[in-house]
């Protein structure tokens, strides 16, 4: 990680060798640092909901069958993806102390801004770099009160009980934002060890799963006398390691399933727009990118899931709701081949 001074210390050489000069070079490379140091807040403080949101759109939905299948049994999934938005994680208060370049255009001392997956609520930061008044409209979060998505899954039933499962979402564009999910795992069916369970339509299974999220949102758009800044677009990388125990009852053609997920994720996140006019100058996406590794971090979620399947023929629809601190439901039809 960066400690404090290397920011100047990496701009101060950009500059040296820059084909470029500035007549107030040691203002600008202060003001700066100011900028890159208010950057990273806001950005920590917008995208962070998101990948939290991310994290349970990825994680349910994984086991359509606690049951042991036969031996090279296929099923292929069609999901809708329901993501309930939570009122608590769709804003956050800024104050003028939280920045040491910008402050809040109109005259207030603090402001309520959207997260990414808040309203399209905007206000104006104002600052000066170089002595040149620069004004960032805030960005917008995605406005909607359910993000759907669609995605594809897939089980196959191997020895022993195992079967090997996959999930895939294309690059889905959202309101100012993209996402777009694969994973991959094991599941393992444990009721075959118990005649009782058999003999009652009991199941039990677990699961091991492995998922990378990726989010994308619309970000700051700053006009400058050096050209664009190029940190217009603003992404969330997540990679999810998951644990979950499956039981489940069966009642005919249908099955009725509970479970219980654990899991842990790796968030990353990076500025992936089309680089600003400033870069001729000073790599201020690299800069920032470097940056942005101070606020990666690693969390733990709990969460339960409840879900229904029910067969017609060879197609089976299934309904998922996995809770905790988010919400999120699953809207699955198989074929089972």
């Amino acid at each position: 990680m960066l400690n404090k001074f290397s920011k100047y210390i990496m701009m101060g050489i950009c500059l040296i060798f820059s084909s470029k000069s500035f007549s107030q070079s040691d203002q600008l490379l202060q003001d700066l640092g100011y900028l890159i140091d208010d950057a990273l807040f806001f950005s920590d403080k917008y995208i962070t909901p998101a990948t939290d949101a991310a994290v349970y759109q990825s994680s349910s939905g994984w086991v359509y069958s606690a049951k042991k299948r036969k031996l090279w049994d296929v099923t292929v999934g069609v999901n809708t993806n329901f993501f309930f938005v939570p009122n608590s994680d769709t804003a956050f208060k800024i104050k003028n102390s939280d920045f040491q370049l910008l402050s809040i255009e109109s005259g207030a001392t603090s402001a309520t801004v959207p997260t990414a997956i808040g309203n399209g609520n905007q206000i104006y930061l104002t600052g000066a770099l170089d002595g040149e008044t620069i004004r960032i409209e805030t960005p917008k979060g995605i406005n909607q009160n359910v993000v759907i998505y669609p995605h594809l899954s897939g089980a196959l039933s191997l020895w022993y009980g195992t079967e090997f499962l996959v999930k895939y979402s294309p690059r889905v564009e959202l309101k100012r934002s993209e996402y777009q999910v694969y994973g991959f795992g094991i599941k393992h069916n444990l009721s075959q060890y118990f005649k009782s369970l058999q003999a009652n339509k009991i199941n039990l299974a677990a699961t091991a799963t492995y998922s990378n999220e990726d989010v994308s949102f619309d970000f700051l758009d700053i006009q400058t006398d050096f050209g664009n800044l190029g940190i217009n677009r603003l992404s969330g990388l997540v990679d999810t390691y998951q644990m979950q125990l499956n039981a489940s009852k069966e009642y005919k053609k249908f099955e009725i399933l509970a479970g219980f997920i654990a899991n842990i994720s790796d968030f990353e996140y990076k500025l992936t727009g089309t680089q600003g006019a400033i870069e001729e100058t000073i790599p201020l996406q690299y800069i920032l990118n470097q940056r942005l590794k101070e606020i990666y971090k690693t969390k733990a979620n709990f969460m339960g899931e409840i879900s229904g399947r029910y067969q017609i023929s060879k197609i089976f629809i299934q309904s998922t709701i996995a809770f905790g601190k988010f919400v999120n439901s699953n809207l699955s039809v198989q074929y089972e081949f």
